[in-house]
C-alpha cells in the first residue's frame, strides 16, 4: 500500500470520525406516519446528499473484508456502528439499495478506482461528463460535495477503466460481471409475487374483490394463471391475496393501500399468524415475543377481533417507539394490543399480566437467507444490515449461525416454561436446520416444562378453516426459496392431552364456538319426550345445539365419564342453600344419555305425574329406550330450578 493517502480516503475518514460517537439507528418520525408508499426506482440524476451519507455508513458495516495481501482499498474503522437518520421511508430504502449495490460491485469499483488513478493518487482534471443534477435540493453536506467534485475530475479515466473491465470480463453490461448466484437471486427477487393481507377491521373480503374488479383486476385460480392485471387468493391463508410483481408500483398507489385496507407483507408472517390463531379459544390471549414488524402484530389483532383476545407485544423499549406503534395501530383500527417494555426473556412465566395467555408467537431473529427481498425484510422486520453481506456471500459464518441458534433455543425454552400456555408457534426465514428443526428438537428434549404440567409435542400446522389447502400430515411446514415464494420454516408445539383430566362443558363449547362448529346444529327430540317434559323444553333453550354437539362432535383424549349421581349431588348442594328441605336422589345403574337426564331424579315421597306415567310404561318400551342410550363424554350437567322437586311438610304439591 502506498504511504500517502488520497483526498478520497481523507474525506472518507473525516466522515467516519465525525459520526463514530453515535451508536444507534434512529428513524425520524414524521407527522402522519402512514402515507402512500411508492415503488423504488433508481434515479438517473443522483440522490440527495443525506442518502449518500447514510449509504456510506451502511456500506461501512457490510463491505467485504479482505486479507491483507489482497487489500487494495482501505475503508477505515467500523468498530462503532453509526447512527442513521432518515428523512422518510423512501430515503431509507434508497440508502439501503445504494449500499447493497456498492457491496455487489465492490470488486469492480475498487478495480476502477485503482485503474483510473482516483485511488490512491490525485492528479488529472478533465471535464467531459455531465455533472449531477439535483431537482429537489435538500440540505447540502460538505463532505459529499467535496468527494463529488473530486470524482468528477476523474470522469474520463473512470469511464475508461470501466470499459477495460467490461472487455476483460467479456460483459455486455456491468450486471454480467456479478457472480451467477447473485444474478439468480436478483432475478428471483424481481419475479417474486406480491402478498398482501386484508384488514377486515376496515373492509370486508367481498368489498375488496368488488373494488379490485372495478379497477380492472381479474381474479384467477393460481399464480400460474397470472396475466398482468390479475390476482388470486392464497391457498393457505384465506385473507391473503397474491399479485404479479410487475404491479407493485400501481398497487402501492391504490387507495386500498393508502387507507391501510390492504397491507403488503411477506407470506411467511401471515402463515405464522394464522397458525397461532388456529390454536386459540374464545378469550385466550396471545404473546408476541418480538415486536418485529407492526404489520405482523396488526394481522394477529385482526384475526382475533371476534374472540375477545388481547395481543401482548414484548420488547417495546422506548416511549417514542410505543407512541409510534400506537399511532400505527390506531390508524389500522387495532384496539386489542398491549405493549410491554420488557424483552420476552425478561418476563417471568408467572407474570400476572399474562395469566390468560394461551399461545406464544415466536418469530426470533434468524439468518434470513430464505427471504426473497433482503432490503424489504430489513426495513419491515427491523433486521440487521449484515443480512445484505450474507445474501451476497450466499452463506452465514459458522460463528454467527451458532450465536443465532443458541439465542433461538433459549427463547423457545423460555416460552415452554409458561405453564398456562397451551401452544407455541415457532417461525423463521432461515434455510439452515440448525435454526429450524434442530432448535425445536433440542427444546423438546430439554424437558423444561417440568413435571407439574403436560409436556409439549409437535403437531401439523393448521392455517385456516377457510383456506384452500389440504390438511397436512407433515410435522414441520417448510417452503423452499423459489420464484413464487420466499423460504419459510414453521413448527407448532402443543401440550399433550392429559387422559385423566376432566374437561368442562364450557371449555368444549368455547372451542367449538371459536371454530364455528355449533352454527346451524339442531337437536332432534322425540314426540314422547316432548310430551313428558313440557317445562324442560321451555327453560332449556340452549339445550338443542349443545345436545347435538355432544352427540356428533368427538373430543380426542378425553376419557372422563360422569354418572348422574355426581351431577345430582351438585344440584342437591345448590338447592340446599335455597330451601330448607332436602332432595333425595337415586343413583343411575348404568351410563346415561341426554334423553335419560331428566329422569335421573327420583323422589323419596311422591313423584310427579310425568314420573308415574314413566313407571307404567311396558317393559318392552323400557328395553328399547335402554338400547338407545349413549355414553356422554362431559363433566357438567345443569338442571333448571323449575324441575327440581320440593316436598313440603304438609303435602305433596311440587314447586
Amino acid at each position: 500500500m502506498p504511504g500517502s493517502k488520497s483526498n478520497l480516503v481523507s474525506l472518507h475518514e473525516d466522515v467516519i470520525n465525525d459520526t463514530s460517537d453515535l451508536s444507534e439507528m434512529k428513524i425520524s418520525d414524521e407527522k402522519g406516519s402512514v402515507e402512500k408508499r411508492t415503488m423504488t426506482l433508481i434515479e438517473k440524476n443522483g440522490y440527495h446528499d443525506s442518502i449518500y451519507i447514510n449509504a456510506a455508513k451502511i456500506f461501512q458495516g457490510i463491505h467485504t473484508e479482505k486479507r491483507k495481501d489482497r487489500l487494495l482499498v482501505r475503508y477505515g474503522d467500523d468498530s462503532v456502528s453509526p447512527m442513521l437518520t432518515f428523512k422518510d421511508e423512501y430515503s431509507q430504502r434508497l440508502s439501503y439499495e445504494l449500499a447493497f449495490s456498492a457491496l455487489k460491485y465492490q470488486d469492480l469499483l475498487e478495480e476502477i478506482l485503482l485503474h483510473s488513478c482516483v485511488y490512491p493518487c490525485q492528479s488529472i482534471v478533465n471535464r467531459k461528463f455531465q455533472a449531477r443534477e439535483i431537482l429537489d435540493e435538500g440540505e447540502p453536506v460538505a463532505e459529499v460535495r467535496k468527494i463529488e467534485r473530486y470524482l468528477y475530475s476523474f470522469r474520463t479515466k473512470l469511464a475508461a477503466a470501466l470499459a477495460r473491465c467490461r472487455i476483460k470480463h467479456d460483459a455486455l453490461s456491468i450486471e454480467c460481471i456479478l457472480p451467477e448466484a447473485i444474478r439468480k437471486q436478483e432475478q428471483r427477487a424481481s419475479a417474486l409475487p406480491l402478498c398482501v393481507w386484508i384488514n377486515t377491521f376496515k373492509i370486508s373480503l367481498e368489498d375488496v374483490f368488488r373494488d379490485l374488479k372495478k379497477k380492472g383486476f381479474t381474479r384467477v385460480e393460481t399464480v400460474s394463471d397470472f396475466d398482468h392485471y390479475t390476482y388470486c387468493v392464497d391457498q393457505h391463508c384465506h385473507d391473503v391475496l397474491v399479485f404479479p410483481s410487475s404491479l407493485k408500483e400501481e398497487l402501492l398507489n391504490l387507495d386500498l393501500f393508502a387507507d391501510c385496507k390492504l397491507l403488503l407483507q411477506d407470506k411467511s408472517r401471515s402463515l405464522a399468524v394464522h397458525s397461532a390463531q388456529a390454536l386459540l379459544n374464545t378469550g385466550d390471549d396471545v404473546i408476541v415475543a418480538h415486536v418485529g414488524s407492526h404489520l405482523t402484530v396488526a394481522h394477529m389483532s385482526v384475526l382475533t377481533n371476534h374472540s375477545m383476545s388481547r395481543i401482548f407485544v414484548c420488547g417495546v423499549k422506548s416511549s417514542a417507539k410505543a407512541a409510534e406503534l400506537r399511532n400505527l395501530f390506531s390508524h389500522m383500527e387495532c384496539k386489542n394490543i398491549q405493549l410491554l417494555e420488557e424483552d420476552f426473556t425478561e418476563i417471568g412465566p408467572t407474570d400476572l399480566r399474562l395469566q390468560n395467555a394461551k399461545v406464544i408467537l415466536l418469530l426470533p431473529q434468524c439468518s434470513g437467507l430464505g427471504v426473497g427481498n433482503p432490503i424489504d425484510f430489513i426495513l419491515n422486520e427491523h433486521g440487521d444490515a449484515g443480512l445484505l453481506r450474507d445474501v451476497f456471500q450466499g452463506s452465514v459464518s459458522e460463528d454467527k449461525l451458532c450465536i443465532l441458534a443458541e439465542k433461538q433455543l433459549n427463547e423457545l425454552r423460555h416460552a415452554m416454561q409458561f405453564n398456562a400456555v397451551q401452544g407455541i408457534v415457532y417461525c423463521t426465514c432461515s434455510v439452515y436446520p440448525e435454526e429450524n428443526e434442530l432448535v425445536v428438537k433440542k427444546a423438546l428434549e430439554s424437558g423444561v416444562e417440568g413435571n407439574k404440567v403436560q409436556p409439549y409435542r409437535l403437531i401439523p400446522p393448521v392455517f385456516s378453516a377457510c383456506s384452500n389447502s389440504t390438511a397436512s400430515t407433515e410435522i414441520f411446514f417448510k417452503m423452499e426459496p423459489s420464484e413464487i415464494s420466499s423460504g419459510c420454516f414453521l413448527a407448532v408445539l402443543a401440550r399433550e392431552k392429559d387422559s385423566s383430566e376432566n374437561v368442562s362443558v364450557k371449555d368444549v363449547l368455547a372451542r367449538a364456538a371459536a371454530k364455528g362448529l355449533l352454527d346451524g346444529i339442531a337437536a332432534v327430540k322425540s314426540k314422547d319426550e316432548e310430551k313428558k317434559r313440557p317445562k324442560v323444553a321451555q327453560h332449556r333453550s340452549t339445550e338443542p345445539k349443545t345436545a347435538a354437539f355432544l352427540h356428533h362432535q368427538t373430543v380426542p383424549d378425553i376419557k372422563a365419564e360422569v354418572s348422574v349421581s355426581k351431577a345430582a349431588r351438585n344440584v342437591q348442594e345448590k338447592n340446599a342453600t335455597r330451601t330448607s328441605s332436602s332432595v333425595q336422589l337415586k343413583k343411575s345403574a348404568g351410563p346415561v344419555s341426554d334423553r335419560a337426564l331428566p329422569r335421573a331424579l327420583k323422589h323419596a315421597s311422591r313423584v310427579s305425574p310425568a314420573g308415574r306415567a314413566y313407571e307404567r310404561q311396558p317393559l318392552a318400551r323400557k328395553a328399547r329406550a335402554e338400547r338407545k342410550r349413549v355414553v356422554l363424554k362431559l363433566v357438567e350437567i345443569v338442571f333448571p330450578p323449575e324441575i327440581t322437586p320440593y316436598v313440603s311438610a304438609q303435602g305433596n304439591k311440587p314447586r
